[in-house]
């Protein structure tokens, strides 16, 4: 009886070509193929008929419907798991079932005080932010987070099965504009006149994310995860960064990269999502250490094929998660349209360390024959690499 391959097993040799060209992609070695990243399709019906089942199977059935799709597409890194994501949609998308503050839910009400100002938002932060922030730092068991990272990803790993990658996400810790808390007017009117305040929030952050990362780092030296992790924190809309570069530069940039700082001295490939436009931010992460792109909303002036020439701070190509629009050519263009930004995407992406798929979850309402095209053009470069554009 053969030894039973475990999730661990699976992260360090992974067990099929599937998992084992995502893993070569992220230590950039030339490969034949250009591997997929996971599509988050959210129309139920639409996530059937990609299974191969039918169109009421994600209902009935969630996750094993949802590992069916990926598995049908030809996934080969998955990053976040999130097979129940599409049950908060609708068939026209976000139907609002749960306001918040930043859903028009009103202003938040937190350890009893109305969030309604600029005022209340620094109120709150020092009252009861801060002092758990210090407690939580004073208190943090590194050892322990460790091995909830090392089981979370084994764990997710055996659930994801043999035929995919997957990579990190959701276990570092950087400071965060805490808008999704405070709501936004409250919480931008804060940052711009008690900018005082602001810093020492990230800062508190920070001191606490070094503990985690340190736990972090150790997953990736030891524990000889993957060397991918994905950053993710909307900090951009279509006209550029939500405040001003300049004050990020000055009260989040050095807090976010010193606490980073564990995690650049390993081996691990750092890379951000990119929401909006951040064109201004893309330098400065590199210049920190990061190594590269997920997720590119070119309608809004990311400049892909200028991304996809810079290099990281030691002169290595870029690692990119390139994707075809989920805002504007998927659900609003043609069957042509998805195949020619498939095309343009492998013609300017990096030589090396280049995945595909969607610029971000697809929501309801894209057309069934550009979900078609997209399966098939993902699967012709998986089998065809960058030769496919010569073959086209």
């Amino acid at each position: 009886m053969e030894p039973r391959v475990t999730g661990l097993d699976m992260l360090r040799n992974p067990q099929t070509a599937n998992a084992r060209l995502a893993l070569d992609t992220i230590h950039r070695q030339p490969t034949d193929g250009i591997p997929s990243w996971l599509l988050n399709v959210m129309e139920h019906a639409h996530i059937g008929r990609l299974a191969g089942l039918p169109d009421d199977a994600y209902v009935r059935a969630p996750e094993p419907t949802y590992l069916a799709m990926q598995v049908a597409l030809g996934t080969a890194l998955m990053d976040q798991y999130l097979w129940d994501n599409p049950l908060s949609m609708g068939a026209q998308g976000y139907e609002g079932r749960e306001l918040g503050a930043t859903t028009g839910g009103g202003p938040p009400v937190l350890d009893g005080i109305t969030i309604d100002g600029p005022e209340a938002v620094v109120e709150h932060l020092e009252r009861f932010v801060f002092p758990a922030l210090v407690r939580a730092e004073r208190e943090f068991d590194e050892d322990a987070r460790y091995r909830e990272i090392m089981e979370g990803e084994i764990a997710l790993q055996e659930r994801v099965g043999p035929t995919m990658l997957k990579s990190g996400y959701a276990f570092v810790a950087f400071p965060a504009l805490a808008y999704g808390a405070y709501g936004y007017e409250p919480y931008f009117s804060a940052y711009a006149l008690y900018p005082e305040v602001m810093e020492r929030h990230f800062a508190l952050q920070a001191d606490l994310a070094l503990r985690n990362n340190r736990a972090a780092a150790r997953a990736y030296s030891e524990g000889r995860l993957p060397p991918l992790y994905r950053l993710d924190h909307d900090m951009a809309d279509s006209r550029g960064t939500l405040v001003r570069i300049e004050t990020l530069d000055r009260l989040w940039f050095p807090h976010f990269a010193r606490c980073l700082e564990p995690l650049l001295r390993t081996e691990v490939n750092l890379i951000w999502h990119c929401d909006g436009n951040l064109m201004a931010m893309v330098p400065r992460l590199l210049d920190i250490g990061l190594a590269g792109f997920q997720g590119f909303q070119y309608e809004d002036g990311m400049d892909y094929e200028r991304i996809c020439r810079m290099k990281t701070r030691d002169g290595r190509s870029l690692i990119i998660i390139a994707g075809v629009s989920v805002t504007r050519t998927l659900p609003m263009g043609t069957p042509d349209n998805v195949k020619r930004e498939i095309d343009w995407l492998v013609r300017y992406g990096p030589p090396v360390g280049l995945f595909l798929g969607g610029s971000s979850s697809i929501a309801p309402g894209v057309p069934w024959e550009n979900m078609v095209t997209l399966k098939e053009g993902l699967a012709y470069y998986r089998q065809h690499g960058r030769k496919g554009l010569e073959l086209a």
